[in-house]
Parts: structure tokens; sequence; C-alpha cells
């Protein structure tokens, strides 16, 4: 038989994966002697049981329940339902890995009439006794039953506005008897039956609703957003009561041993006197700070202070506590590694080297890598997030916080943006040519696209906010308006967005910028790379962007994606030129007009970066991309190339694609126009011999990557092509410099024929984007539309193109590596898809050998701790 129930006695700290993070703390602290109200956890393994068993608690495991509620009968002297000296208990959750909220507690089980008369009159406090029944009674009806709490909140201001009151506490216990009564009235209107008076019926119902709420939406959210996997389950802590509201000696309240949000080495604390502690958490009062019960209870103040720093010492890390004051008598109910800010995070793991409590590996792991997010870009000053309308939800596409006046066009964004207003660019979805208006922008909204769609990547490239896929918005681009929320917004109109968080709000909210110029973050990112073995690059295809990567910490750029160089300034039109040609020839004249300002562009890009490596990824988009749209532009190619309106036209149309993220791109562009690879291979090779030759101590080897190979023979095609331009130009310079050609590894194929394709390629680098797209079958930008149903049925945890998925995607590259080694022993091999500024996707990175990842320029210090953690985790 499978033991399913431990009390807290038999439990210990590193029993967190069977009983949960509550409750093997708990135990925990029974085993360092702390006052702690005893009582027994229901494990894990039983939540994962009760879902396999249809949500249902089998015999087993509730004849186990009652057995240990036996047993903690004997350990309390109370009995269970008794009216002579009941036992009364609470019921919470306690998932391995923390989810403040996210999951639901049951308080003062165990309560009925006849028990409430007989605590009543054992106590000589018949207003307590009522309260804490009306309290059960609500959250039982709201937990268990599902009911909700508004009708029961309605009935609470009725009773205060009739008796003329404000605060629950000023309710006598006449009235919160009758509230009771009310409530039992309402719970049988809503559902029909009478409220139960069995505390075993109680009890049971208590813990398949603790079980159930491991999924309920919130806590799937959750979990999605810190990768805690669905199968880990949630425990269920059943504990003896202590009362925080049986008067003015009583009370409850939070305390962190170090300030969270600064990391300050200070107790803070707050209570609340006469309170239970749903009251504290759920902020319907407002607490005093710990001063107050340092005045008022010095005893209790002192062993509280004892406590923490014994806790503190214990797991050597800032600690959260929750306790309750019975009576004068302290009792311990929580502990757990406090949640902090970044900020705070930094500074407390540097405090707890130099107090001599961790080494730097333990600092390293303490701080969550995502979390540097909201050091490197402007958040939302707190006060005003809570008074303000969130008036819809994207997907949180890139992280930072925007304000600002609505735009539709990225033309209008950088026109607005050049008058000094600060405006935010609302489009249906973006395209390459918004580009500038996109980096004018405070931040970017878009109602369709995914995590990776343009407006994702391009974003988190430039360090700017970006929500995306928001299909709430009703837009109506023609007439500039749109309609979310139940508002219409106009032109010129204000909207907020967080790009953590894809919350979108009415009106202006104030911007608070971050900041990395802090001696804590320094000193975490130096041991960081000290334990780390992957490199860490950028995807970066501006001069500007390249050198705030390198500030960052970039060793080079694994991704310069070189179409994104084609809008700027008026070269597109020499672009439009060559596209709209018949001839070779005429291509070659348009491709003229590009070359010396693609070398230009790739010089600044060497020089940002110092004589580090460089991987330029040659044309990728389908040429569509870069069509003219409107009958100016038209024109204008028109007149460039001495050809008619409707023959520029016909040639827009022929290139129309019904898949183009699977049709002429790539690689197939210079197979099919191989005067592209060879314009692109003079610009390379040029800026590296002009910047080589401007700092003779750096050694440039330039790095080429082809997109798009599914097949060997079309690498060599254009392999040869970029070698033998190549050579001609350094053959023309004199010089002896050299170069790499390898592959962007981004179709299944690819990875199948791995072992092909290292023949010819000198590099791998993973396109996990669009593997990830090719893999799955999926769109990234339309998939955001059905994946919220592929979450709610469980059939996928995560999405795809966000976490990278291992068991697919991550066998295929698991495959490529080993094939290409196989037939080339020194093939370098990294990521430079989007996943490689994910942390989770950063750890699978370096178990599976990759040399570096490389990601967007702002995600570069997340992935570099990242990195280093999964190299400590890997070596212990």
């Amino acid at each position: 038989m499978s033991k399913w129930v431990y009390l807290f006695t038999e439990g210990n700290a590193n029993m967190r994966e069977l009983l949960g993070g509550k409750g093997a703390n708990l135990a925990e602290m029974t085993n360092l002697g702390l006052p702690v109200p005893q009582g027994f956890t229901i494990t894990t393994e039983a939540c994962t049981q009760y879902y396999e068993d249809g949500r249902q608690i089998n015999d087993e495991i509730s004849g186990q329940i009652a057995e240990y509620m036996k047993k903690l009968e004997e350990i309390t002297g109370k009995k269970f339902g008794d009216k002579e000296n009941p036992l009364l208990v609470s019921v919470r959750s306690g998932a391995r890995a923390s989810m403040p909220g996210m999951m639901d507690t049951i308080l003062n089980l165990g309560l009925n009439e006849d028990v409430v008369e007989a605590i009543a009159k054992k106590s000589g406090n018949p207003r307590w006794a009522w309260d804490c029944y009306r309290r059960f009674i609500q959250m039982f009806s709201d937990v268990v039953m599902e009911v909700g709490k508004k009708y029961f909140e309605t009935l609470i201001d009725k009773m205060k506005a009739d008796r003329g009151v404000k605060q629950d506490v000023d309710l006598n216990a006449d009235d919160l008897k009758e509230l009771a009564n009310q409530f039992k009235a309402e719970y049988k209107a809503q559902l029909g039956q009478d409220f139960p008076d069995d505390p075993k019926t109680q009890l049971i119902e208590a813990v398949k609703a603790v079980f159930r709420s491991w999924d309920n939406p919130r806590a799937n959210v959750y979990r999605r957003d810190n990768d805690i996997p669905y199968s880990w389950g949630t425990a269920v802590n059943v504990q003896q009561m202590v009362f925080g509201n049986m008067g003015e000696s009583s009370g409850s309240g939070v305390a962190f041993t170090r300030d969270p949000a600064t990391g300050e080495n200070k107790f803070y604390a707050e209570v609340l006197m006469n309170a239970q502690g749903e009251d504290v958490v759920a902020g319907v009062r407002t607490p005093m700070k710990i001063d107050a019960i340092k005045e008022k209870m010095p005893k209790i103040y002192d062993q509280l202070i004892g406590i923490a720093k014994t806790l503190e010492d214990h797991y050597r890390d800032m600690q959260d506590m929750e306790f309750t004051i019975e009576e004068g008598k302290l009792f311990m109910l929580q502990t757990r590694n406090g949640k902090r800010t970044a900020k705070a995070a930094l500074k407390i793991a540097n405090d707890l080297v130099k107090e001599g409590k961790i080494d730097k590996k333990k600092a390293v792991l303490d701080v969550e890598p995502r979390n540097l997010d909201t050091l490197l870009h402007g958040s939302f000053v707190k006060s005003e997030l809570d008074k303000a309308e969130q008036i819809g939800k994207g997907l949180p596409a890139a992280p930072g916080a925007a304000s600002g006046k609505i735009v539709f066009t990225a033309e209008d964004a950088k026109e607005a943006a050049a008058d000094g207003e600060k405006v935010v660019l609302v489009r249906l979805e973006t395209s390459p040519e918004d580009i500038e208006g996109m980096k004018a922008a405070q931040g970017i909204l878009t109602a369709r696209g995914g995590m990776t769609s343009h407006a994702a990547v391009v974003a988190r490239g430039m360090g700017s906010c970006c929500v995306a896929g928001c299909s709430e918005i009703e837009m109506d681009e023609a007439n500039r308006t749109f309609k979310l929320g139940g508002h219409t917004y106009h032109e010129g109109d204000v909207i907020s967005f967080d790009g953590s968080t894809g919350n979108i709000y009415d009106g202006a909210l104030d911007v608070q910028e971050g900041s990395i110029d802090d001696e804590d973050f320094a000193t975490i990112m130096k041991w960081a790379d000290e334990f780390r073995t992957m490199g860490v690059r950028t995807n970066a295809d501006t001069p500007e962007d390249a050198a705030k990567a390198v500030e960052l910490g970039a060793e080079g750029i694994g991704l310069c994606r070189t179409e994104h160089m084609f809008f700027q300034g008026d070269r597109i039109d020499a672009f439009r030129e060559m596209i709209c040609s018949d001839t070779v020839e005429e291509r070659e004249e348009a491709l003229a007009k590009i070359l010396p300002l693609q070398q230009g562009d790739f010089e600044k890009l060497f020089e940002a970066l110092g004589g580090r490596p460089v991987t330029i990824r040659f044309l990728d988009p389908p040429l569509h991309e870069f069509v003219p749209t409107t009958e100016e532009e038209i024109q204008k190619v028109a007149d460039a190339k001495g050809k008619t309106v409707e023959q520029i036209k016909a040639i827009i149309s022929s290139l129309h694609e019904f898949n183009p993220m699977m049709g002429h791109r790539g690689c197939r562009l210079t197979v099919t126009y191989p005067e592209i690879g060879v314009m692109q291979t003079k610009a390379v090779i040029r800026a590296a011999l002009n910047v080589q030759k401007a700092h003779p101590d750096w050694t440039l080897v330039p790095e080429i990557m082809i997109p798009l190979v599914g097949e060997v023979k079309e690498m060599k095609y254009v392999k040869d092509i970029v070698v033998k331009t190549a050579d001609a130009e350094l053959k023309a310079a004199g010089s002896d410099m050299k170069y790499k050609v390898g592959t962007m590894i981004e179709i299944p194929r690819a990875c199948l024929t791995a072992d092909k394709i290292a023949q010819e390629a000198e590099f791998f680098c993973f396109g996990t984007n669009d593997l990830t797209q090719m893999t799955f079958g999926f769109s990234r930008d339309d998939a955001g539309k059905f994946l919220n149903s592929y979450y709610d049925k469980k059939i996928y945890e995560n999405d795809p193109f966000s976490k990278l998925d291992q068991t697919g995607v991550g066998q295929l590259m698991k495959m490529a590596i080993k094939k290409g080694k196989d037939t080339r022993a020194d093939l370098h091999c990294g990521i430079c898809g989007e996943h490689g500024g994910d942390p989770s996707s950063v750890e699978f990175c370096n178990s599976i050998g990759l040399d570096y990842v490389s990601c967007s320029p702002f995600r570069v210090p997340i992935a570099r701790l990242a990195a280093a953690q999964a190299a400590i985790k890997q070596n212990a």
C-alpha cells in the first residue's frame, strides 16, 4: 500500500517533491523546534492520483486522511467535530515550487452550529466563534462549491450599512451570528442544498477543492510563465487552526527577513490585529508595521526576530514567513524563500556571500535570470498600476512599459517622435518596412502575430516594449480607430501597455526607467561568467544594437539579419528595382547600388564588435515582403525601370505565394538569383578587409551563414558562389584573411541529413523559430489564436515558440549535432532563434553541447546567467 499522508514530524526540507514546498518547510520548522501548529501533509502524488482517478479521492487516500486526522487528534488533545473540545483545521495548498496566491485555502474547517456554540461558551468569546463560522461558510462556499464571493460580500456590506459601521471588526457577536445564518441561506439559494454540517464531509470536499485548484486558470497561467510542469501536482496541508481573530491580543502577519523590494538587511513585517491570515493577504484592512508589535508585545517581537534569524541561517536565503499571534502566543504557519525584485535578488545574493552564509555558486543560482528584464527595461509605477483600468491583454512579446499617443503607421511614428512626442504604434501586424517607426515609438501593439512574429523579434532586439497578438482588438485602419475593452480609440488618444505581462491599459501611466548601473549586478554577472562554459552572442542588425549587446556582455554576433538593412534610407528603392528586373544585367545594376551601402553597414558592425566574431546571414525572407505597396511607390519603381505601372503590378502579382514562409526564400533566392549571393559576399569580405586594415591588432574571421538549407547539394551550390567570390576579393586585396561558411539549421530535413551538410558547412546555427514552425507545422504568427485551447486541454503546457520543445525540436537538434560532428569534429554549433534568451532553453542548449547561444541584445545578461546556472547544475 502506498503512503499518501505524512505527519509534519515525519518530513523534512529534502522532501519538497513529495510534500510540496509548504509541507516540507512546516516539517523542517517542526524539526527545528519552532512553534508550529501540528498537522499532516497529503502528498503531491495523491494529487496526481486524484486526476488519474477522474478527479476523485480514492478509498485508500481518504482512509489515510481519516487515519491521520485521528493522529492529529491525539497530538492536540482535541477531537474533530466534538462539541466539548473541538479540533478545527486549515486546509492549504503547497506545490513544490512557490505559487503565491495561485491556489486555494480554507480556514476554520470543522465548524457547524453545535461546534460554534461550544467554542463560544468555552472561550467566553462568542464574537470570535461566530466570526470564524461566517468566514468558514464564505470560504467553503467560494473555494469548495465555487459559488463566488460577491453574494456574501453584498450581505456583509448591507449588514455594516444597517449597523452604521465601516469595518468587519465593528460587527458584534449577534451581527455575525445573523450574518452566518444569512450566508447559509444564500448557500442554499445558490446550490439548492443545505450547508454541510459533517466535518468529515467538509474535509474531503476541501481537499478535493485544493487539488482542483492546481488546474484553475490563474495557476495554469502562472505555471506557464514560470516553467512549472503540470505533472508536479500540489500537496495539501491540514493543520490545526490557531486564531488571530480572538481580540486585540491576537493577530496575523507576514514577515520577511530582508526587504523584498530593496534587499536591505532589515527585518520587514506587517501585522493585522484581531484578524485571520486571509485579511492580510486580501488587503481588506491596512496592516500595522512591525514596530507596533515591538511596543505592544516586546516578547513576541523578540521571539519573531530570533525565529527569523534561525530560519534565514538555516535556509541560507531570505525568508518569507506567515505567523499568527493567538492571545499573546506566537505560532509560525509558513516559511519559504521569499519572492523579491531583481534589484533585491542581486543585493541579497551579494550580501549573503559577504556574510559567509553562501558561496559564489549559490549566489549565482539564487538570482532568477528572467527577472533581470525588469532591470534592463522600464516598468510602470506600481501605485499608478493599481488604479489603472485594464482594457485588454495580448502576448508579452518584448518586456518593458510603454505609454503614449496612438499612431497607426510607421511614418506617423517617425514624424511624431521627431517632434518630441511619445507615441505607441498600433498595427494589425508589422512588416520589415515598419522598422524605423518601430524604433521611434515607445512601444508596439499588434492585433496579430505570436511571440516570434516580426514585431516581437524586432522589438526585443531594439529593447522596445511589445504586446503582440491581442485578438480582442477590432481594428479599423482605414479610419484610424480601433475598439478594445469597451472603448473606441482614435489616433492621438493615449494608452499604455506592459510587454512583460501583455496587459493593456486605458490612458497614460508613468514609466520608471530600468538601470543596470549597479555594483551588485556587475558582481553577479562576473561570477556567472566564471562558471559558464557556453558562449553568449547576440542577434543584432545595427551598430547601435551591437554596441548595446557588447555593453551587456555579448561575445559576438550570432545572427545579423541582412534584410533589415535594405529598409534603411532610400536603399529600398534600389532593392525594389532589383526585384522588378527582367535580366541578370538589370539585377546586377540594381545590386551595384546596394553593395556599397551594405558594405558600410557591415563595416560598422565589425567595428562595434571590436574584433569579436560576427555571423552574417544572407538574405532570408520572401521577396514579396519588399515589393512596393502604394500607388506612389509602384509609380516610382516603374519610372526607375522604364516600365509601366501595369508591368510592375504584374511582377508584384507573380511574387505572390500561398505559403511564403515555406516558399521562395533563404538559400533558394541565391539558387535562383546567384547575383544576390555575389553582392552580399563582396560586401562582407570588403567590409572585413577595410576594418582589418584599420585595426591590424584584430583578427577578423567573418562568418557567412546560408539560411534555410535542406539539401547538401543546395548548400554546396550556394557555398561555391560564396567561396569563388570571396577568394577573388581576397586575392585582389593580397590578403590571407580566413572566413567561414556555415548554415542555419531550420528545416527538419537538415537535421536528418546533418552528416551530409557538414561536409560543406563549417558551422551550424540552429534557427529554432523556423525549426519549431516546420517541426510542429504551426505558423508562428497564427498559432497564438488556438494555442490557448491546447493549454486548456493539457495537450501543450507552453508556447513552443517561447520555450524550446525539448522532446521534438530538441531531439532534432541533438541528432544534428551528433551527425554533424561525426563528419566534422571541429564543427562549431550555436543557436540564434529567440529561444537563445529563454533560461530553460539555454539550460537545454548547454546540456546538448552547443558552443554558444545568441539572443536579442537585452536578453544577453539573462542568457549569461542562465548559462552559468546550467553549467553549475550539470557539473554538480
